[in-house]
C-alpha cells in the first residue's frame, strides 16, 4: 500500500512513525503526495544531500500542467521557473542577491537584530505571564529584520503577513494564488516607492543596478520577504519548544551560552516533521536508491527525515545542544543552499541568547500535548506557545 503525506505526529517534535518505518526500510520510497499525485519520497541522508546537489534535479518541468504537485501552493506546489533557462536564471538570482548575507553584513547587521530582540523581550517583561512567546518574540523579530533589510515599512506587516500566509497555503490553491499575486503587486508598489525615494536597502540596491527590470525587482525582493521571515519564526518557536521540555538543555545554555552557537544547529536539525521536504523534478533518468527514478518524476528530498539518519547522527531523535549538528540539510545543500542561512542563524543565536538570560525561569504554562501545529501552510510551525515564569 503507498503512504500519503503527510504523516500523522503524534506531537508537534516528534517524528511521525509512517517516517520512521520508511526509513528502516530504505532510502527511496514512492508515496502519494497530499493532492493523491505519484512522487519519490527520498529519506536518506547521503542520498538527500546528493540529490541535492544534483544538476538532474530542478525546480522546472518540460509540461508544467501535467507535472505531479506536492500540495496546492502556487509557490512550492508545483513547478517554477523556465525548464530552458533554469539554470542561468538561478545562477542570476544569487549573483543578485548573495552581496546582501555575506558573513560580514551579518557582522554589521548584529547589533541591531541584539536591539530590535531587546525591545521585544522588554515589552514581554512588561506584559506578564502567560504570555504567547510566538506572538512575543518568534513572530515579530524576524519580521522587523527582514523589513529593515529590505526597506519595507514595518507598519505594513500585518498586511504582507496575510498575503505570505495565503501565499503559502497548501489546502487551497485559488488562495494561494491570489496571495502571491497580492504579494507581488506589494513589491511592485514597493519598487516604484524606492525609485522614487531609495533608502540604504537591499529594494533600493536593486533599483541602482544595471540591467535589472522592476518586475525582476519586486519578485526577488517578495521571495526574499517571504523566505526570510517565515521560516525563522518557525525555527524561533519550535526551538523555544525543544528547550521549555528539555530543562537540562535549557540549564547547559544559561549556565554557558558559549554553547549558543552550537545549539541553534541542534535546533534546527531535531524537529520532527511530516510535509515530504524539498520538491524536486527529474530532468532525466536518475538511477538512486536501487530504483529508476523517470524524467519529469517528482521527487521529495525530505531533509527532515535525513536529519534524523541514524547512520549520520547519533540517537537522532535526542535534542543535545552539545552535538555537532552542522552537517545538517535544513538549509539545503549545494548551489541551491539557502542564501538567507547567515540570517537566519544570527536571528537564533541572538534570540535564544537572550531570552534564557532575560528569562532564566521560563517555563511552558500548558501541557505540551495541548500545544497545535499548522497544517495548512508550507512552513508549519506552533499556533501559539504559552509561557510563564
Amino acid at each position: 500500500m503507498t503512504v500519503q503525506l503527510p504523516f500523522d505526529q503524534s506531537g508537534p517534535l516528534q517524528v511521525p512513525p509512517t517516517l520512521r518505518a520508511l526509513q528502516d526500510d530504505g532510502p527511496v520510497h514512492r508515496i502519494r503526495t497530499r493532492v493523491s499525485d505519484d512522487a519519490w519520497l527520498v529519506t536518506g541522508y547521503e542520498e538527500v544531500r546528493r540529490l541535492l546537489g544534483d544538476d538532474r534535479l530542478g525546480r522546472s518541468h518540460p509540461d508544467p500542467d501535467s507535472a505531479a504537485r506536492s500540495g496546492e501552493s502556487a509557490l512550492f506546489g508545483g513547478p517554477l521557473g523556465n525548464y530552458d533557462t533554469e539554470k542561468t536564471d538561478h545562477a542570476r538570482m544569487r549573483s543578485l542577491l548573495q552581496p546582501h548575507f555575506t558573513p560580514g553584513r551579518m557582522r554589521a547587521l548584529r547589533g541591531r537584530v541584539e536591539a530590535l530582540a531587546a525591545s521585544l523581550l522588554d515589552d514581554l517583561a512588561q506584559q506578564g505571564t502567560p504570555a504567547d512567546l510566538n506572538a512575543a518574540l518568534a513572530i515579530p523579530l524576524p519580521v522587523l529584520v527582514i523589513c529593515e533589510l529590505l526597506g519595507v515599512p514595518y507598519q505594513e506587516r500585518t498586511q504582507f503577513r496575510a498575503w505570505t500566509q495565503a501565499a503559502a497555503d497548501v489546502l487551497d490553491r485559488t488562495r494561494s494564488e491570489q496571495g502571491l499575486g497580492d504579494l507581488f503587486a506589494y513589491g511592485q508598489e514597493l519598487v516604484t516607492r524606492k525609485r522614487d525615494q531609495p533608502g540604504d536597502d537591499v529594494i533600493s540596491w536593486l533599483c541602482a543596478t544595471d540591467g535589472v527590470g522592476d518586475d525582476e525587482i519586486a519578485m526577488l525582493s517578495m521571495a526574499l520577504l517571504f523566505a526570510g521571515h517565515e521560516t525563522t519564526v518557525v525555527q524561533i518557536g519550535m526551538g523555544a519548544l525543544l528547550l521549555l521540555t528539555s530543562a537540562d538543555q535549557w540549564r547547559l545554555l544559561l549556565d554557558d551560552p558559549g554553547l549558543i552557537p552550537g545549539a541553534v544547529e541542534e535546533i534546527m536539525r531535531v524537529p520532527g516533521k511530516s510535509g515530504g521536504g524539498i520538491p524536486r523534478y527529474a530532468h532525466t533518468d536518475i538511477e538512486v536508491g536501487g530504483v529508476t527514478i523517470r524524467s519529469g518524476d517528482l521527487v521529495m528530498l525530505d531533509n527532515g527525515a535525513a536529519n534524523h539518519d541514524q547512520a549520520v547522527f547519533a540517537d537522532p531523535d535526542r535534542f543535545d545542544v552539545t552535538r555537532r549538528a552542522t552537517a545538517h540539510l535544513t538549509f539545503g545543500h549545494g548551489v541551491r543552499y539557502c542564501i538567507g542561512a547567515p540570517l537566519a542563524r544570527l536571528e537564533l543565536q541572538v534570540a535564544f541568547g537572550q531570552l534564557i538570560s532575560r528569562f532564566p525561569t521560563m517555563r511552558l504554562a500548558v501541557p505540551v500535548e495541548d500545544l497545535r501545529v499548522r497544517s495548512d501552510v508550507l512552513t508549519g510551525g506552533l499556533v501559539e506557545l504559552p509561557v510563564t515564569w
